[in-house]
């Protein structure tokens, strides 16, 4: 039996272009088998600029089992994620990556079908929803981050778990309880499997373990659908259940589970990774610790209160920091596509077939379109610095139809963490934190940024 991510398996993909199709695109091979996917592992920002460099923003690259062409810049992200034409398919681009984990997800589904369910699974983030999810956001982390208060902590870690345990109560409805370690390390194995070198789950191998973790978190959700279905819950998990698509019709239970599994692992790496990014500029640009901290004070809030739903919208400059902190490390570095019809690009003819990336870290630092772009400025976005600048230089949310469902929520937890956070704390990063970062599959600090939460008098 052919495995889910094989061409075999998936007839009605385009079947595999021959390796003369690019040969007018330059790039390189790469090692023998494995081509250039070490080198990406190692360092993918010092990857990219070296094939740019060399290159251009067209070039042919060969990792990961296949050969793709990057196509980098502001237009290449208009023309790839709007897909005003819908020449790309998002399904092909990632199948072969995460169908043996994430099959069936949002983000693996094109066009008709991808807008149908993203329509059913929209009502979950509706304003009352979303009311639900920022009250119980509040009272979580006001728990949590009382514990972290002068003593050394690794932020990445401490924030991981807050995530899970927050999307345990806003995504799943219920407290981990006893298997929250297995749960956690299940979605960690699954997206580990997605860059693991060997692409077939042989025991003993990455992939196995993230094959078996998806496996175990299918059966959770399917034997919690029908209580889901039939309960008043105001979680995801319970909207998802309950929602009906344009005909009537309910979800069925493995699309469902299959939607869980992906959104969960969504919602707590890329938040947890963004959140970490911001904290580790926080910690480096305390001026700008002391500006969010004023904005925070003028909502007028007591001690022990959280910051109500309505109010989140008064917190401009958090906004604006955590664009920047996405801008500088985006929690999804690069997103892939096929191109399901021949097109062209900068002079390039580029075949139908052609698995096509691109490099949302390289545009994001851009002098052209960010002067200065390592340095942490938030001010960057407001509505004057905004103006006239390429609508695709920022995109780590994506964009087009497949923009990130879960982005208001995202910023909603930030902002509601750095409320918590900044009321109670001074961040002070240990020499040295955050130096070196993991950029794949979703960028961590190697050494999990050590920090000290220093109490405010």
């Amino acid at each position: 039996m052919a495995l889910a991510h094989t061409f075999e398996a998936n007839p009605h993909w385009l079947p595999r272009n021959p390796k003369e199709a690019l040969k007018d695109i330059p790039g390189e091979e790469g090692l023998p088998v494995f081509g250039n996917t070490f080198a990406i592992l190692k360092d993918p920002p010092a990857f990219g600029r070296r094939m740019i460099g060399k290159y251009g923003l067209v070039y042919r690259n060969r990792a990961f089992g296949g050969r793709q062409v990057n196509l980098v810049g502001p237009e290449a992200n208009e023309l790839v994620l709007f897909d005003r034409d819908k020449l790309f398919s998002s399904e092909q681009g990632w199948g072969p990556t995460l169908n043996l984990v994430f099959p069936r997800g949002l983000m693996l589904m094109d066009f008709d079908k991808h807008r149908a369910d993203r329509r059913t699974l929209s009502v979950a983030f509706k304003p009352e929803p979303m009311r639900h999810y920022a009250e119980q956001l509040n009272r979580g982390i006001a728990e949590a981050v009382a514990g972290w208060a002068n003593r050394p902590i690794r932020f990445y870690d401490a924030v991981k778990q807050l995530s899970l345990d927050l999307a345990a109560t806003s995504f799943l409805g219920m407290p981990l309880g006893p298997e929250a370690t297995r749960i956690n390390k299940a979605f960690v194995d699954e997206v580990q499997a997605s860059i693991a070198p060997i692409r077939s789950p042989i025991p003993g191998t990455a992939m196995h373990r993230g094959v078996k973790a998806r496996e175990y978190l299918i059966d959770l959700f399917l034997r919690e659908i029908p209580a889901r279905r039939n309960g008043e819950g105001q979680d995801f998990f319970s909207q998802f259940a309950q929602a009906v698509d344009e005909d009537g019709q309910p979800l069925s239970d493995q699309a469902i589970a299959d939607h869980m599994n992906f959104l969960m692992m969504a919602a707590h790496d890329t938040i947890t990774s963004s959140a970490t990014s911001l904290v580790m500029l926080l910690g480096r640009n305390v001026e700008w610790q002391d500006r969010l901290r004023e904005e925070i004070a003028s909502l007028g809030l007591n001690d022990d209160e959280g910051v109500p739903y309505g109010q989140l919208d008064r917190l401009v400059l958090t906004e604006y920091a955590f664009k920047e902190a996405l801008r500088i490390m985006p929690p999804v570095p690069s997103m892939p596509r096929r191109a399901l019809r021949d097109f062209e690009f900068r002079g390039y003819k580029i075949p139908a077939g052609t698995f096509i990336g691109i490099n949302i870290g390289y545009t994001h630092h851009m002098p052209e379109h960010w002067p200065d772009p390592d340095r942490f400025d938030p001010m960057r976005f407001t509505p004057e610095a905004s103006r006239g600048r390429h609508k695709y230089a920022w995109v780590p949310f994506g964009g087009g139809a497949h923009m990130c469902l879960g982005l208001h929520f995202a910023t909603m937890q930030v902002r509601i963490l750095m409320t918590h956070l900044l009321r109670r704390y001074r961040i002070e990063l240990e020499p040295g934190a955050g130096e070196t970062w993991q950029y794949f599959p979703i960028p961590r600090p190697r050494d999990k940024l050590p920090v000290r939460m220093v109490a405010l008098d």
